[in-house]
């Protein structure tokens, strides 16, 4: 026991050193779009509720040399775990997107519940993946009243069964593989390097990705009784692979538009839409520009083919516009995550979460860090639903 305590001063235990590490956790504010703390508004035109989205980092693709410019021992799954448990803690969100969640069951699940959220669980397929998408809400503000699961990898099914419902997932996909974008995917390449992807000349093979989604219908609690749709999801990764992900965009919207058809017939109400996750795209690559082009007034209304059947416009293009990056490694830094919603005349968003900017102290050098667990940084809104 002596020796086992030499290691540290008397007055000095380990769990006090992890707390000091957790200490220097970055807590990031909600942003006012009128300009100021969204604490400082006190007037309320209506209903609200928050959403955040956040790319947590499965444990599973963490390993030094991945993230050789990462501090070892925050890379630790005790000292990971804990740090962004206080995140969520600290943000609050009533409803919170994440994607890359390994350790649901051993760890997530339990210790959101004791944090007071429920939880809907989406692993991903594929005999060696271990995370998934996951999304947590409060239930003391929501009711959970629909859910379903996206299996991206029903792409395939479409094409041996040569269902004709389905050829624009079909046409999307390309039988040789397309120019090379961006290489928005520099950080997740030691993640999936040794991934055997098959013929790429097969549109079953390349629509074989194995990536997952979550569409949920909450009927908040209280007075307002509003439904809301959220759906979450974490698309393909790899940069040469675009149509592949626009398969995926498409087949998303397809999905959500069907399920919103059905929670308005079956509850007889009018949902708001939000949709969340790492669509591993840069603003102005080929799934940002479907996804923006049901919108009028964005700009990329014509620089796309075709209309998705939900229009969407991005929180943070609509208020303070994308930010310069949510993932940064030294290997990659650029915009990957998004909160879309459905525009009407009863919802806003009035708020942001704020991100640094890449001079912050808490940044330099590349995430994940003691500052902040993962290499991507949540995001965040508040909205307000009026009715009247």
């Amino acid at each position: 026991m002596l020796k086992a305590l030499a290691a540290f001063p008397p007055s000095i235990s380990k769990t006090s050193v992890i707390l000091r590490k957790m200490s220097t956790l970055t807590h990031p504010k909600f942003i006012s779009v009128e300009g100021s703390d969204i604490h400082s508004r006190t007037k309320s035109d209506g209903f609200r509720f928050s959403l955040v989205s956040y790319n947590i980092l499965a444990q599973v693709y963490v390993k030094s040399a991945f993230f050789p410019h990462s501090p070892p021992s925050s890379l630790k799954w005790k000292h990971r775990s804990n740090s962004i448990l206080e995140v969520l803690k600290n943000l609050g969100a009533d409803f919170f997107c994440l994607q890359e969640v390994d350790e649901f069951d051993s760890f997530y699940k339990g210790r959101m519940q004791e944090l007071g959220y429920s939880s809907i669980y989406m692993k991903r397929s594929g005999e060696k993946k271990r995370d998934g998408c996951g999304l947590f809400y409060k239930h003391d503000r929501a009711e959970l009243v629909l859910e379903e699961k996206i299996e991206y990898n029903d792409l395939v099914k479409s094409i041996q069964d040569g269902n004709s419902s389905n050829d624009d997932e079909r046409s999307n996909v390309q039988t040789t593989q397309p120019d090379k974008q961006k290489d928005v995917a520099t950080k997740n390449g030691p993640k999936t390097g040794t991934e055997d992807r098959g013929d790429p000349n097969d549109p079953r093979v390349r629509l074989k990705r194995d990536c997952v989604g979550i569409l949920a219908a909450f009927k908040f609690k209280g007075p307002s009784q509003q439904f809301l749709i959220v759906a979450n999801t974490h698309i393909y990764w790899d940069p040469e692979w675009a149509d592949v992900k626009l398969a995926q965009a498409k087949y998303l919207l397809s999905r959500l538009s069907q399920f919103k058809t059905l929670i308005s017939d079956r509850y007889e109400c009018i949902p708001e839409v939000m949709v969340a996750g790492d669509f591993n795209s840069m603003p102005g690559d080929m799934v940002y520009q479907y996804l923006m082009s049901g919108n009028p007034s964005s700009k990329q209304m014509t620089d796309c083919i075709e209309e998705p059947p939900i229009p969407l416009i991005s929180v943070y293009a609509s208020t303070r516009g994308e930010p310069p990056f949510t993932n940064y490694t030294p290997g990659f830094t650029g915009t990957l995550d998004y909160i879309l919603f459905f525009p009407s005349d009863h919802i806003k968003p009035i708020s942001y979460l704020e991100l640094p900017d890449s001079e912050a102290a808490d940044i330099v050098g590349g995430l994940p860090n003691f500052s902040h667990p993962s290499d991507h940084l949540p995001i965040g809104a508040e909205f307000e639903i009026n009715k009247d």
